[in-house]
């Protein structure tokens, strides 16, 4: 890839890896469109670097406190400061790790039809539409297990390429009460270990084969990807509960229309 396709693509991932959009829709469109090459796994996994970094960064002067108070937690067998978020997202990424066992294989083959991404890309957008009365005045912290349960199951949905990790845990967040902002924070703290462990899996996938990796070209992938997802998810939460969630099933809507015209052949 030329250093001008890396920038863009980075640009794409950082940004829809955390709007309701889906990122792997848009990595097939915009590739497609402009007659560029797959981009492979290499710079997959390099971009998932990028986007862990940035949401790690957004949320560092939360990290430590919950990582600290819920192992305090779990050594004290009681709640400590902030360990029932944390707690939460534990329980929250558990399915997610027994999902992607069972469905790896699909996901990687054929769940990326372009016509099951489309699919998915207007359904899961629907979906989202459909709840957005639900939203109510709850933050991430009341979320209890069974909540946490809940989202991490609907965050299972995300292995169907055009669903949107983000979008579908804000979902199962607003069809919960939480209110607009809280279940998109929840859903972007629940992306650090689903974010971590899809990178780790992709980083093991490519330590096993035997492919040429050029770490400049996508180290400046993962900067760029760090960057616009950085500033994307500052973005969002400064605006989500302004503008609402309408627009982007809006988005997801044409989206997905654009998606079944190309590939309807």
């Amino acid at each position: 890839m030329d250093l001008l396709q890396v920038f863009w693509l980075g640009i794409i991932q950082g940004l829809t890896e955390f709007l309701p959009i889906s990122s792997s829709a848009h990595l097939i469109l915009v590739p497609r469109l402009l007659g560029w090459p797959d981009q492979g796994l290499a710079f997959d996994v390099a971009v998932h670097v990028g986007t862990l970094l940035a949401v790690m960064l957004y949320f560092r002067r939360q990290i430590l406190p919950l990582v600290g108070d819920t192992a305090r937690s779990a050594w004290q067998c009681r709640a400590v400061g902030e360990s029932q978020l944390g707690w939460a997202l534990v329980i929250g990424t558990l399915p997610l790790v027994v999902g992607a066992l069972v469905l790896a294989d699909a996901a990687e083959g054929l769940l990326r039809d372009p016509r099951i991404i489309a699919a998915a890309t207007i359904g899961f957008g629907l979906l989202l539409w459909a709840v957005v009365h639900r939203a109510g005045d709850r933050d991430e912290r009341s979320i209890g297990p069974g909540a946490a349960l809940f989202i991490g199951a609907a965050q299972v949905l995300a292995i169907i390429p055009g669903t949107s990790r983000s979008g579908i845990t804000m979902t199962a967040g607003l069809w919960l009460g939480l209110d607009t902002t809280a279940a998109a924070r929840f859903s972007f703290l629940l992306s650090i270990p689903a974010i971590g462990l899809a990178g780790a899996w992709k980083a093991l996938q490519l330590a096993g084969a035997d492919t040429a990796v050029d770490w400049g070209v996508f180290g400046f992938g993962a900067l760029v990807s760090a960057v616009a997802a950085y500033l994307c998810i500052k973005a969002f939460l400064a605006l989500v509960s302004r503008v609402g969630m309408t627009p982007f099933v809006i988005y997801r809507l044409v989206l997905g229309v654009v998606l079944l015209v190309m590939f309807s052949g």
